[in-house]
This record gives structure tokens, sequence and C-alpha cells, in this order.
């Protein structure tokens, strides 16, 4: 039961930041105000993380089945895609280091910061 009261917390939440896509007309997508609401109620201890903790790592662990239907219709429209391969690469490229520059930066800056308050 408690799996199930996590589910319909972590359900209401991303129910609501559809309704603030519907509602506000700005280019964002609806799970990141769901992900800011969830961030700001576990900022503002409205929501404990016990409240969704397990599922939410549940939901994590298999995260990768939730690409299975983005994969399946890239190779269904492969002959659409492949005159934008080399566009495709590049961006791919691009970003993924990005990402991990970023990611390294941050963890940098934050192990920084942990050192100093300690």
């Amino acid at each position: 039961m408690k799996y199930v009261k996590q589910l319909l917390i972590i359900g209401a939440i991303s129910f609501i930041g559809e309704l603030l896509n519907i509602l506000i007309p700005l280019p964002i997508p609806a799970s990141i105000y769901g992900l800011v609401i969830l961030f700001l109620a576990l900022l503002f201890k409205v929501l404990k993380l016990e409240q969704v903790e397990e599922t939410a790592n549940f939901l994590l662990s298999i995260m990768l089945i939730f690409f299975v239907p983005s994969t399946v219709s890239i190779i269904n429209n492969f002959s659409e895609l492949k005159d934008f391969a080399l566009e495709i690469l590049i961006i791919i490229f691009v970003s993924t280091f990005t990402v991990m520059i970023v990611t390294g930066l941050t963890a940098e800056l934050i192990a920084k910061y942990k050192k100093e308050r300690n």
C-alpha cells in the first residue's frame, strides 16, 4: 500500500505539471514543471523524501525501459533519418560532451563547497 501511495503522490505532481503546461503558454515540457514542483515540495518540506523515495528509486532503476519506444521509432524511421546522420551524430557528441563537462564542473564545485563548509 505504501508504494501505491508514493506512486499516487508522484502521479499527482506529474498531473499538476501537465495542467501547468496547458495553462502557461511557455515552451517548457510538462515533466519539467513536475520536477520543479517536486523539488520545491521537497525543499520547503511540504513533502518528505520518505514519502516518495522508494517508488522514485524504483522508477529510476527501470528508466531505460522508457527509452524503448523512442528507440523503436528511430529504427522504424531510419530511412528518413539517414540523410541527416552526420548532423545527428554531431549534435549527439557535442551535447554529450557538454553535459559531461558541466556535470564534472558542478561536481567539483559541490565538493569544494562541502570541503570549505567542514
